[in-house]
This record gives C-alpha cells, sequence and structure tokens, in this order.
C-alpha cells in the first residue's frame, strides 16, 4: 500500500466521533507497525495534513484539511445552493440544519448551520453516518433505483426493510428520522441533485424530538420544499420531487 493510501486511510480515521488519534491508536486501527505509523504521521504532518495539539502526542486534522474542505464546498454549486436553502431555513426555524454527500454506504455533512434556540443539536460536518439508518442517508438512496441498492447493499440483512423505506420516501418526498441516530433528536432531510455534474446532496434539519410536533415538523418540511423545487427546476432535476406532508 503506498504512503498516498495510508494517509488517507488516517484522515478517514477522524469523524464519527474520532476527533484526534495517537501513534498506537493509528497503529492499532490500520493494524501497521508502530514505526510505520510514526513516520506516515511525521510525513503528514510535515505536509500540513495533520497537526499535534499542543505538546501532547495527539494528532488532529492540520489547517491544510480546513482550506481543502472550503475548496470542495466553493467548487460545488449544488452545495452551494443546497447550503443557502438550510441556512434560510435553519435562521427562520432556529434549528441546526446541514448539507451531506453519499459516499456507498455512508453519508458525511459537509455544511452545517447552528441553531439559535436554546435546545440546539450540533452540526455535523465530517462526521461520518450509516445511509441505511438516517434521514440524511435514506433521501440519497431513495434517488437511485432498488436494483442499485441491491447491489449496493447485497448480503445486508436489513435489505428487505430498507427497500420500502425508499419506496415511501419516493412517495412522499422526504425522509424522516425519529431519535434515530442521536437518541432525542429528529430529522427531516430531502434530495437535490444536479443532472449536468451527477452529483445529489441532501438537505436536512435536525431538532429536539420533545420540542417540535407534527404541524411544527410540517412547517419546516415546507420550508424547506420551497426552496428546493426552485432548486431543482433551475438545475433540471427531474427525479426530484416536491414533499408531501400529512
Amino acid at each position: 500500500m503506498t504512503i498516498l493510501q495510508n494517509a488517507a486511510n488516517v484522515l478517514r480515521l477522524f469523524g464519527s466521533g474520532c476527533e484526534n488519534v495517537t501513534v498506537t491508536e493509528v497503529s492499532d486501527m490500520l493494524d501497521m507497525p508502530k514505526a510505520n505509523a510514526s513516520r506516515l504521521l511525521k510525513s503528514m504532518r510535515d505536509a500540513g495534513m495533520v497537526e499535534t495539539i499542543g505538546d501532547t502526542r495527539r494528532h488532529r486534522p492540520g489547517k491544510l484539511m480546513l482550506d481543502l474542505a472550503s475548496a470542495f464546498r466553493h467548487s460545488s454549486s449544488l452545495i452551494g445552493r443546497a447550503s443557502d436553502i438550510v441556512a434560510e431555513v435553519s435562521r427562520t426555524f432556529g434549528h441546526t440544519g446541514y448539507v451531506s454527500l453519499r459516499e456507498g454506504r455512508e453519508v458525511t455533512g459537509v455544511a452545517d448551520f447552528p441553531g439559535s434556540n436554546v435546545l440546539r443539536v450540533m452540526g455535523a460536518v465530517g462526521r461520518r453516518l450509516e445511509a441505511k439508518n438516517s434521514a440524511t442517508g435514506r433521501s440519497l438512496l431513495a434517488r437511485i433505483s432498488d436494483d442499485e441498492v441491491r447491489d449496493l447493499y447485497q448480503g445486508d440483512p436489513d435489505l428487505d426493510a430498507l427497500l420500502p423505506k425508499l419506496a415511501q420516501v419516493r412517495e412522499c418526498g422526504f425522509a424522516y428520522s425519529e431519535q434515530e441516530a442521536t437518541r432525542g433528536v429528529d430529522a427531516i432531510a430531502l434530495a437535490l441533485a444536479d443532472p449536468q455534474t451527477d452529483e445529489a446532496v441532501s438537505l436536512c434539519i435536525v431538532y429536539p424530538h420533545a420540542v417540535i410536533d407534527r404541524d411544527g415538523r410540517n412547517e419546516m418540511i415546507a420550508a424547506l420544499a420551497e426552496g428546493a423545487t426552485r432548486a431543482a427546476k433551475d438545475l433540471g432535476d427531474s427525479g426530484f420531487v416536491a414533499p408531501r406532508t400529512s
């Protein structure tokens, strides 16, 4: 395995609750000799990919990663368009919103907008979630065919239960999660795509389960749908389904 592949594997360790790592942890998690892990992290420090935290031996992503993340977001007009919509809904209702991408069976937040309410839910930039177990993930999985889903989840015991959930998302135009990814937190999400770049993103609002009833949830869905419907028309997203609530 090349040093570039190893460096990419180290960067993939960050997220999903892993904010920093030591040489020993990298050695254990990537199953490589400790001496190799030490040399790898040194090379990554020299390149600005990771940095040590103060005088500790713990490593976190370097500032170069911030520059790359910003460049990635600005390179995609779809992410920018989705971010504008989510930011507006977040300001209006005071709840955290974020934009996510899917890669395989996982979704990752690429932009977030902290809520202003006292009971706030933290955003999820860089946090990876299982697509099948999150509103963001199911909103994106619903954009592909059942055959593609079967190929992606071949051998997964949850496949038979997942397909009807995706059919429901396609029918109503949005995905809903009740205390699924995080206890006490609900989420609503819908997906938007740009056929010119073959990109798809999920627009999501997360909020405390105890403070929002069905009517409040539907108001937020309608607000997301208003902006997303305009964007879908501009982008030529023929697969977009305007959300319907009940």
